[in-house]
């Protein structure tokens, strides 16, 4: 098997004698995907990526179907980083930028005050809220401080963002101790030390199966069957309308006048454009009517 065979999978895996769990995913196609439609900034991209990454590993600790929104607001040149995630591990993002986000710039001289709101809303039930303070220097550091607080369960994040073959790629790993109480933190800190050796190299260029026996290989290590990980926006040609919907007869008036008869609503994620003119306005109202 060679290591682009393992391009946009999320892997599961098990301890078998230290009631520790582990997932592994890298992004590629998907990162790509992303970012095709946008321009933004390098220190932006390796932000989104670092988001998907996580959003793909927390969404793989679901327990059931729905979806995750990690959400970054703050008032810096950064305004806004959103992804969703499913739980069958379809992507999207997006940002807003308002201002020069140089290379360097680091989490907090992007976001300034802000906060990282993360939404997890089942199909059925009911959707939970936490918004997370941004006092840490990374989206890494911050998360981890999430799970403590939500789950109250000892984990390490690991995620890394870069170039790997001329390619954009982001790719990381969640260390979990099992909520059934068996395990130890003991054996978890030993673990947890061993991820942490986890060269680029490694996580961006090796099959899950090579980078898990170099970390682990005096550990019995159980891995699931992967998870296909993929950009997926779901706009539509329905969603836009029923976003124009939204606006008011005079102002929905006014644009076509601006705009030579037709109104343009491009999907911020995507990029695509969906284009309504007067007798495509008139249906939806009429349909919003019955």
């Amino acid at each position: 098997m060679t290591y682009q065979q393992d391009n946009d999978k999320l892997y599961r895996y098990l301890f078998q004698n230290r009631a520790v769990r582990g997932e592994w995913v890298r992004i590629n196609q998907t990162f790509k995907d992303t970012l095709n439609t946008h321009h933004y900034p390098a220190a932006v991209q390796n932000l989104l990526g670092e988001m998907m990454v996580a959003t793909s590993l927390l969404t793989a600790t679901l327990k059931f179907n729905g979806n995750i929104t990690v959400q970054i607001q703050g008032d810096g040149p950064l305004k806004l980083a959103l992804v969703n995630g499913s739980d069958n591990q379809e992507i999207r993002a997006l940002a807003r930028v308002d201002g020069d986000i140089p290379d360097d710039f680091s989490l907090h001289q992007m976001i300034g005050k802000g906060v990282l709101v993360i939404t997890i809303a089942p199909t059925e039930g009911e959707r939970y809220q936490g918004v997370i303070a941004l006092d840490k220097p990374t989206i890494t550091e911050c998360l981890e401080e999430y799970f403590v607080r939500s789950e109250q369960l000892q984990t390490q994040l690991i995620i890394r963002t870069g170039e790997y073959e001329g390619q954009p790629v982001a790719a990381g790993m969640l260390l979990q101790i099992m909520p059934d109480g068996q395990g130890t933190p003991e054996d978890f800190e030993h673990l947890a030390t061993l991820t942490a050796t986890v060269k680029d190299e490694e996580i961006f260029g090796l099959t899950a199966e090579e980078m898990l026996y170099r970390l682990y290989h005096e550990e019995t290590v159980e891995i699931y069957q992967p998870q296909q990980v993929k950009f997926h926006c779901g706009c539509s040609t329905e969603r836009s309308g029923a976003a124009l919907m939204l606006i008011n007869d005079d102002e929905i008036d006014e644009i076509l006048e601006e705009h030579n008869g037709s109104i343009d609503m491009q999907c911020e994620c995507c990029g695509t454009h969906y284009f309504f003119n007067k007798e495509a306005i008139n249906k939806l109202k009429a349909q919003a009517q019955n």
